[in-house]
């Protein structure tokens, strides 16, 4: 009797369990819906990634990762402001979204995200990239994490740079700072007969990190402040854009560098992906090419200081369920090793320490296309001798890039016409007056 009575008793326990794991299994898993911008909608690593997650974590845990847009981060900005300002017509917020600061700064309510304090401990935190994280917060609160990152690299035709290099001496190492790489572009210019050498993507960048490396604020209170080492940062920049050794093209610095009107060039390390090692001439005629990955120069004397740039990830405050199933998400993804191999199939940096240093070197080894091993080993180098730039957090930070932008490449433009027809006894002259000319603009 009572060993039947054991064998019901555990009958009914079986069955207890049983109901419990199939009410489980069976319970709706927690959807979170992410706008990214990681490739395209068909062939996008990150879209890999979560469908990675969805059959293995978040399986186990009854989380489900839905991507609802990949665009790019222009797009994500104009639809989380339409969204967070409920303009008519506009789509819901996601959880997740890629940001920039100046979006975060531009919403209505800081509250609107979660702060990645509440779910992250000191430790976890402290294995990322402190100059990340500084980047990511925002009146204290830690509004975006960072995901993946690049910063800005000197990108060089080798092939064309040897062939110059053999007639005049001319050596790599002297791109190490901006005083020899823009002597350089006047003498390349010089050699092929007008030719540009050089192109940066953003003069404001150039100006910005470079007169910080040089102990001045490149900011002041109502904009840009024109201090001494914001004239010493012109005057080699000037002198190579008059002179025709700098690029005043418009377009990206990748558009030049491939169709060899320039063989050098400062971009995004994400360039990369758009970058060829075919030149295509303006003839259609066309070369393989070497190109090789340098960490950015610097001013003589200055700090090692380069721009940081790249999204994070900002989660959309909801309920502390789905809040959590975003931190799960989101821990997962940014492990190191799975960090580093995120980052290196799309040319960003990894954002761990122990990434970067652990890791990541390891995955070089792996890479089977020079350029994309050229360009991680300059990120080692950069890693390791500098310290990346935090851009100040300003409301007006996007108005005076976009206004600086304009204004110095139509001073540089008009320079380089008088230039062109009053000859080089002019230069000095037009150094001095179209940067009195840019001061002028920005009188108050």
């Amino acid at each position: 009797m009572k060993k039947r009575i054991f064998m019901l008793a555990a009958l009914a326990a079986g069955l207890v369990l049983c109901l419990a794991a199939c009410g489980e299994n069976n319970r709706e898993p927690i959807t979170i819906t992410l706008w990214h911008v990681y490739g395209g909608e068909v062939n996008s690593p990150m879209n890999t990634l979560v469908d990675e997650f969805n059959r293995t974590v978040g399986q186990e845990q009854g989380i489900r990762v839905r991507v609802d847009s990949v665009s790019n981060s222009g797009v994500i900005h104009e639809n989380v402001l339409a969204a967070a300002y409920k303009d008519p017509g506009a789509p819901a917020l996601p959880d997740l979204f890629v940001s920039y600061p100046k979006t975060v700064l531009a919403l209505p309510d800081e509250n609107i995200l979660a702060d990645y304090h509440d779910y992250f401990t000191d430790e976890e935190l402290d294995s990322y990239l402190p100059e990340f994280i500084e980047e990511g917060t925002v009146d204290d609160r830690l509004v975006i994490l960072p995901l993946a990152k690049s910063t800005e690299i000197l990108f060089v035709n080798k092939t064309a740079f040897d062939r110059f290099s053999a007639e005049t001496g001319a050596a790599l190492d002297e791109l190490s700072t901006w005083e020899g790489l823009y002597a350089m572009a006047e003498r390349y210019a010089e050699w092929s007969g007008g030719k540009s050498f050089f192109v940066h993507d953003y003069h404001f960048n150039y100006f910005q990190v470079g007169v910080e490396s040089l102990g001045e604020s490149f900011f002041d209170k109502d904009g840009i402040a024109f201090g001494p080492a914001f004239t010493r940062a012109w005057k080699p920049y000037a002198r190579a854009a008059l002179t025709g050794g700098l690029w005043l093209g418009s377009g990206y610095a990748t558009e030049p560098l491939r169709t060899g009107d320039v063989i050098a060039s400062v971009a995004s390390s994400a360039s990369v992906l758009y970058y060829s090692d075919v030149v295509t001439d303006e003839n259609n005629r066309t070369e393989k090419v070497e190109i090789i990955s340098l960490p950015c120069p610097i001013f003589e004397g200055g700090e090692k200081l380069v721009m940081q740039r790249g999204t994070g990830i900002c989660t959309v405050k909801s309920t502390p369920e789905r809040e959590k199933a975003c931190m799960t998400f989101l821990q997962w993804l940014t492990e190191p090793k799975r960090n580093v191999d995120f980052a290196t199939s799309l040319g960003y940096m990894p954002v761990t320490k122990e990434g970067f240093d652990r890791d990541l070197p390891a995955a070089i080894q792996t890479l089977t296309d020079p350029m994309y091993a050229s360009l991680y080993e300059a990120f080692l180098k950069t890693r390791q001798d500098y310290t990346f730039y935090v851009p100040p957090q300003r409301e007006d930070y996007l108005s005076l890039e976009t206004r600086f932008e304009k204004t110095v490449h139509l001073r540089l433009a008009a320079g380089r016409a008088q230039y062109q027809q009053q000859g080089a006894a002019a230069l000095d002259t037009l150094m001095e007056t179209t940067l009195e000319e840019l001061r002028k603009s920005y009188d108050r």
